[in-house]
């Protein structure tokens, strides 16, 4: 079959592999007919997130058809269409129950690594280092899912695969991002990043009923979505992120921010920015921490911090007694995706949200190398590419 396969930083190759088999009793292959590239893809393309090995299979967002299923898989049948959240769950482990699905205790194959590394182990994820298991991801014609048993979602008749091919990631994680904020009627909500994630929790915000949501970036394309849905939107190379939230606040701050960026923020203005740059190329630091440190001074006191954004290592200069001082609550974490799919599903069967939105490019699988750059530079326009093995 054809895979997408990460070779080192800025090299992903369209190659033959060999075809994924049944390996346990629960497991499944699914034929697959849509997947996408994903912003946390961008941190292994940048070489920004350890433990990836020369050929591993990319991708973590992605859905098609059963097309074999183990012996002891009471859940699939050959001929479902499913969505494979990218957590890879056990649904029996402590955490499982508790609906901790990105914490599964059972998953990740590698767990002396993680535990080495995290203290303690989380749950394994397709097409995402050998700290989360090393499985092959989903930038493929095929793949084998474990513990197909719990882990996928069966999608009802009816629906197009651009409406529910989110709900493996970025659906349900803007939409945990926006849960965790605890949203009141009169919130403001101001959202960092207005890529995909964001997007996403842009509208999760709105249909959980905030006052206001603003929404923070400087690419055109994505700050003209948010507008779309109904954020205010600030371009932060235009003007000061700072003084157009007190501004839109009364002076008191936003209730309510959300890191929907993570550890490659590309402000280029400021000093922190230039230094994290600098310490990042030199291999003296491994994320930019510029959103969380402009959230930390700007959040209303007693506000609430969520971070949906991917960190992978260490941060440096955060003004924590700024957040201590302020008692800022904070919130964040890989997204118990199965924890919000039924819901999510709900709604966009009922149509109070069509996700397709998003989408600004499809293409072959053949054409992913190429299409990792422009979305990495956000080229042409590009805020979300959808592939078709």
């Amino acid at each position: 079959m054809k895979a997408l396969r990460w070779h080192g930083v800025q090299d992903i190759r369209c190659e033959s592999v060999p075809d994924p088999r049944i390996e346990h009793p629960r497991d499944a292959i699914i034929k697959m007919t849509s997947c996408a590239i994903c912003g946390s893809d961008l941190h292994l393309y940048d070489g920004f997130m350890p433990g990836m090995e020369s050929g591993d299979i990319m991708g973590h967002e992605f859905m098609g058809e059963v097309v074999e299923v183990g012996r002891e898989n009471r859940k699939l049948n050959v001929g479902d269409r499913v969505v494979v959240p990218f957590t890879i769950i056990c649904g029996e482990c402590d955490q499982c129950k508790r609906g901790n699905f990105s914490v599964c205790e059972r998953t990740n194959r590698n767990k002396e690594m993680a535990d080495t590394a995290f203290g303690h182990t989380t749950a394994g994820l397709y097409g995402y280092t050998h700290l989360t298991g090393g499985y092959p991801g989903g930038q493929a014609e095929y793949v084998r899912v474990p513990y197909a048993d719990v882990g996928p979602v069966k999608i009802p008749d009816g629906l197009s695969d651009e409406q529910v091919l989110f709900l493996g990631d970025i659906f349900p994680t803007g939409w945990q991002a926006a849960v965790q904020c605890d949203i009141e009627p009169t919130d403001t909500v101001a959202i960092w990043g207005a890529g995909p994630v964001g997007q996403f929790t842009i509208r999760s915000a709105i249909m959980l009923g905030a006052r206001q949501v603003i929404a923070i970036d400087n690419v055109p394309e994505r700050l003209s979505m948010a507008a779309a849905a109904g954020a205010i939107t600030i371009n932060f190379d235009e003007e000061s992120v700072v003084a157009r939230l007190n501004d839109l606040t009364q002076g008191k701050g936003p209730e309510k921010c959300i890191d929907a960026v993570g550890m490659e923020a590309h402000a280029t203005a400021t000093i922190d920015s230039m230094v994290d740059r600098a310490k990042q190329a030199v291999m003296l630091g491994t994320d930019r921490p510029h959103v969380l440190r402009e959230i930390f001074y700007v959040c209303r006191p007693a506000g609430t911090v969520s971070i949906p954004g991917v960190y992978g290592g260490f941060l440096d200069k955060l003004p924590f007694g700024a957040a201590m001082n302020k008692g800022l609550t904070i919130r964040m974490g890989q997204t118990h995706v199965n924890r919000w799919t039924d819901d999510l599903l709900n709604r966009i069967q009922q149509g109070q949200i069509d996700p397709s939105f998003v989408i600004t490019h499809t293409a072959r699988l053949e054409d992913g190398p190429g299409l990792y750059k422009t979305f990495r530079d956000k080229e042409d326009g590009c805020v979300k590419v959808v592939l078709k093995p």
